[in-house]
């Protein structure tokens, strides 16, 4: 079992920004401190739901702050990055952080980022196949060519290389040279894109194990009708995302985060504009947070434990991306994280 942190930078009410990106460093320190596996960023642009506008730039410097975890991203959204730039930047981390980062990559939303940064609709509902492609020829070969409907260039020389990692990491994909990949998935489409790539998937915390179970199975379904060997598809290592809250009762943690995770959820989810105008249909902050509490590790550590323990029983996902920071408190934020580790990890070895 691997547990992670996932950290969107949030921005509560009454909070400034560099707040925020503070207690995302500070939080990502108290991970490795506690013994934790990883530490996964997301991305945004211009809403308060997240003020981490570029989470390979994160990565980065929590990279050079630590020594032993994972850092990934979860995730970049390639219909704003030109994939050669993204996968430039994943080689330079990957090389200089001896092996430590992981690349996960998602086609976003249809917001306004689509107008401000050029890609359009068309790169958010056609693109991201083409955007995925590049990433990896450009992560596995010596030189590339953009040969495709958006991306046209002469072919040009890999630097630097991702495979000239001189020793890699002990939790390295056997078999790969390069940063791990990882997709984010919230279709059978991208299921199955990921899986003829046998790119592990990132699920997302809005999902109950039944779901994530089924979306496993349709993954494995696809990984061996793309050619992929038993040891590929059985062996991939999928990331479940999350919500923990540990206190020593259940009562105690869910009303932490029922009275703090609302304001956020509201006033975050409420800043996104779309690109076109589309009607979107919001959650309500309340039950989804409350939704949150009761599929995920939010109580004393035996039930976190328990729950963590059920979901890799029920869908064979052994990695999971935790929020920490759903109280909005640092102090109360380094708390959990250090519950995790001393109180939680040892029960599920």
């Amino acid at each position: 079992m691997r547990i992670g942190t996932f950290v969107l930078a949030a921005q509560f009410p009454g909070q400034g920004q560099g707040e925020a990106l503070h207690r995302a460093v500070r939080s990502t320190e108290a991970a490795e401190e506690s013994g934790l596996d990883s530490v996964w960023l997301a991305e945004h642009h211009f809403v308060p739901y997240g003020v981490c506008p570029s989470a390979t730039t994160l990565a980065a410097l929590l990279l050079g702050r630590t020594r032993r975890i994972r850092v990934g991203t979860a995730v970049s959204v390639l219909p704003n990055h030109h994939p050669v730039a993204l996968a430039e930047q994943a080689a330079l981390l990957h090389l200089t952080s001896g092996g430590r980062f992981s690349l996960g990559v998602g086609r976003g939303g249809p917001w306004v980022d689509l107008e401000v940064f050029g890609g359009g609709l068309d790169a958010y509902e056609n693109g991201f196949p083409e955007a995925l492609g590049l990433v990896l020829d450009w992560l596995r070969e010596a030189r590339v060519a953009g040969r495709g409907e958006r991306f046209g260039f002469r072919e040009v020389a890999v630097v630097p290389r991702a495979d000239e990692l001189l020793e890699g990491p002990a939790d390295a994909v056997p078999g790969a040279s390069g940063p791990e990949v990882v997709v984010a998935c919230t279709s059978p489409k991208s299921v199955r894109l990921a899986a003829r790539q046998a790119l592990p998937m990132l699920l997302g915390m809005h999902c109950g194990d039944e779901e994530k179970a089924e979306m496993v199975a349709l993954w494995r379904t696809a990984a061996r009708e793309a050619g992929h060997p038993p040891e590929v598809v059985e062996g991939a290592a999928h990331v479940s995302a999350g919500v923990a809250q540990i206190a020593d009762g259940a009562r105690d943690a869910t009303e932490m985060l029922v009275k703090a995770m609302p304001g956020w959820l509201r006033q975050g989810l409420d800043a996104h504009v779309t690109v076109d105008g589309r009607h979107r249909v919001m959650r309500d902050p309340v039950a989804y947070t409350e939704l949150l509490c009761g599929l995920h590790p939010v109580g004393p550590p035996q039930l976190a434990a328990d729950r963590l323990a059920a979901t890799a029983e029920r869908t064979g996902i052994t990695r999971f991306a935790l929020l920490v920071e759903g109280t909005g408190d640092l102090a109360a934020t380094e708390e959990n994280v250090r519950r995790l580790g001393a109180d939680v990890l040892p029960l599920l070895t």
